[in-house]
This record gives C-alpha cells, sequence and structure tokens, in this order.
C-alpha cells in the first residue's frame, strides 16, 4: 500500500528521541508522504526545518486554538510574512492547523473566530488549503466557510460530525480527514456515517502524537500506525485496505497539487 498522512506533529518532543527512525519506518510501511502541521508561532520554524531536512515532509503553518493564550496580533503578519516568503515553495502545502474548539473551557469562541477568519482569509490570499481543527463547532465553521471561501478548499481534520455536515463540508470543497478515533468500537456514529461517505472525499492522517487508534491504545500515535488505520477503516467504507489507500492518497494528491 502507499498512503499518505495528512496531518502530523512530527516536530513535537514526542518524537526527539527517534524522529528519524520513526520516518524511516513509516516509509517502509508505505507511508510516501507527511504534512507536519504548525500550531503556533514558537514552532513554525521549527517544522520548516523538519521539512526542509526531508523530501517526504511537507509543511502547514497556522495558528491553533487550542494555543489562544499564546497567539498574539504580530503572528498574523508574520504568518503571512513566512506563506509570502515561501510562496510556490513545493514542500509548503496549506494554511493550519487553524479552526474553532468549543469543546475545551476557556478558549474564548469569540477571539477564536477572529484568529479562525483572518487566516482563512490568509488562505484564500495565497490559494492554499486550509486544515481545520473543529471541534463542538461544526455549525459555526460551515458558517464561516460559506462566508470565506475558499478556492483550494481544505480537509476537515479528524472529522466525527454527522453525515448532514460532511455533505456540506464536501460542497464547500473540502476532504474529510479520517484517522484513529473511528477504530475504536464506541464511536458508533461515525460507523453509521463511514460507509455514506463519497470515496472521493476521504483523505488518512494519524494527527501524531496524538489521537492512538484502537489497534494501539494508550500509544503514542505515529505515521507508522497509517496502515492499520487503514485497513480498520476500509472495513466500515466496504473497501479494501488496498482501495482505501489508492482513493486517499489520489484525493490528497489532488488537493495539495502533487504528482504521484
Amino acid at each position: 500500500m502507499r498512503l499518505i498522512d495528512t496531518h502530523t506533529h512530527l516536530d513535537f518532543p514526542d518524537f526527539d528521541a527517534d524522529r528519524a527512525e520513526v520516518l524511516a519506518r513509516s516509509r517502509e510501511l508505505g507511508v510516501a508522504r507527511m504534512v507536519v502541521l504548525g500550531v503556533e508561532q514558537a514552532n513554525w520554524r521549527r517544522v520548516w526545518q523538519l521539512v526542509e531536512s526531508d523530501k517526504s515532509l511537507y509543511a502547514a503553518l497556522g495558528l491553533h486554538p487550542m494555543y489562544l493564550a499564546q497567539h498574539r496580533e504580530a503572528h498574523l503578519q508574520e504568518l503571512r510574512e513566512w506563506l509570502q516568503r515561501l510562496q510556490g515553495h513545493p514542500q509548503l502545502c496549506a494554511v493550519g492547523e487553524i479552526g474553532l474548539d468549543y469543546f475545551i473551557e476557556g478558549l474564548d469562541p469569540q477571539a477564536q473566530q477572529v484568529w479562525f477568519e483572518a487566516q482563512l482569509k490568509l488562505a484564500v490570499e495565497f490559494n492554499l488549503p486550509a486544515l481545520i481543527h473543529v471541534r463542538r463547532s461544526h455549525a459555526v465553521t460551515i458558517a464561516t466557510l460559506k462566508r470565506i471561501k475558499l478556492q483550494s478548499g481544505g480537509i476537515i481534520h479528524a472529522f466525527a460530525g454527522s453525515y448532514e455536515e460532511a455533505r456540506e463540508y464536501i460542497k464547500l470543497g473540502f476532504k474529510l480527514g479520517l484517522g484513529g478515533a473511528p477504530t475504536w468500537p464506541q464511536a458508533l456514529r461515525m460507523h453509521r456515517v463511514l460507509p455514506r461517505l463519497p470515496h472521493e472525499a476521504i483523505v488518512l492522517e494519524t494527527d501524531s502524537p496524538d489521537m492512538p487508534p484502537a489497534m494501539y491504545p494508550q500509544q503514542r500515535n505515529s505515521p507508522e500506525h497509517l496502515p492499520d488505520i487503514c485497513r480498520a477503516l476500509a472495513q466500515h467504507l466496504n473497501l479494501s485496505p488496498e482501495q482505501l489507500a489508492t482513493i486517499s492518497s489520489s484525493n490528497a494528491e489532488q488537493l495539495f497539487g502533487w504528482s504521484s
């Protein structure tokens, strides 16, 4: 199988001890490309240095809603400067991770909205996809994306919404990121939604080091786990693992403008 992991945080300290080995093992298992996402101004340089060191890695840069307390107004201008400086670079693939998180207490929704909209406008300006974090905020996210339309679309990371919400995102040009969460037996709603999803909307991800799949409970998640995630999800999608690998990789390549 040839796979693409569309959402990782391989720059996080969790991988400091064995990052090179993780990357090597992932490639041996068929994970051909991996996207590394920035979450705050303080980690953009680390993300980019990692990506520059390995041609199988691609960068997305953004200001994540969970790091709201660390964000400063000047960081938006810095993000714009990063995107301008890297414009056209083959290893810059998106703006992200951005979005809305109404699950964690204490994250002001209005402040999140300001950061979210400002970054969506940067994605429009630089004609880049957006990689979007959505927790308990689907209605507001969909309404925002209807107002600020992204020609390049993007990915709804760790999609766990309803079929109706999936349909709205797809109409707006977005792919749905599927990873470890739907592999768990208790993910009953997603098990009902998955067979209804159009195959052309699906991309695979791990969110490494977070969101481990059911077969690796309480372990550090890794791109190495993507083949097993693919096998587990394929059963719910009525596909073979090889079919899902081909479909999801093709969808990711189409979104990011990559050749096979």
